[in-house]
């Protein structure tokens, strides 16, 4: 921990052990996914293979609750994960791996949207799909009435506020993170997320009335 504490000047008095490992925690994987990207850089591909392993289940997630359709999901999904192959010789560590895929996602997105102003949503299309073998059949059911009940919410969203939403639940972006990715100043996007949440809140209780009322 002295090394943690070394880092940050005078947070040795400020911070609790519990904080101090969390902080930790976060700069180990800040940086391995930087070295990794580094290592990728010199042409080490196995090194791009874990960054590749590690991030694109929730790349993928996020760009097809953003898109809603998943024939544009794969598209733009192959499209960002090209851009960072292109894009290695200039890499900079200058902020976490994660918020540089998804600013290139979310600027791969943008441009698609540009590309195809017919895109249209597909329905239900929400990535977690499969089931789990040791979930009853009543938990099964639960568990898909839920995801569908979330997608059909995420529809209702503005492509800005579902775009902060999924960047900050499915890439763990944090409030300044996702200002920088989407170019926003940091109210800006907290707005955007707290506007989000609340019509996301209120579209799910709108549901889950209009089901009981069925009952």
């Amino acid at each position: 921990m002295a090394v943690v504490a070394d880092a940050l000047p005078g947070a040795d008095a400020r911070l609790s052990r519990r904080e101090r490992v969390a902080y930790a925690q976060r700069m180990s994987a800040y940086t391995e996914d930087s070295a990794l990207m580094l290592r990728y850089k010199d042409g080490d591909v196995a090194a791009f293979e874990t960054l590749y392993r590690r991030h694109n289940d929730s790349l993928y997630r996020y760009l097809l609750r953003l898109l809603q359709n998943r024939a544009a999901a794969e598209d733009v999904f192959q499209e960002v994960w090209g851009k960072i192959i292109k894009s290695r010789g200039n890499y900079r560590p200058t902020a976490k791996f994660s918020t540089f895929l998804f600013r290139v996602a979310h600027n791969c997105f943008i441009d698609y949207i540009r590309r195809n102003k017919r895109h249209t949503h597909s329905g239900a299309v929400d990535p977690d799909t499969r089931p789990n073998p040791a979930d009853e059949p009543e938990l099964t059911t639960e568990k898909e009435f839920a995801r569908r009940r979330m997608a059909d919410a995420l529809r209702t969203l503005p492509e800005e506020q579902r775009d902060v939403f999924l960047l900050h639940e499915e890439a763990g972006l944090s409030i300044d993170a996702i200002a920088t990715t989407t170019g926003v100043n940091r109210e800006t996007a907290k707005s955007r997320l707290r506007y989000a949440v609340r019509k996301l809140q209120t579209a799910l209780k709108d549901v889950e009335s209009s089901s009981k009322g069925k009952a």
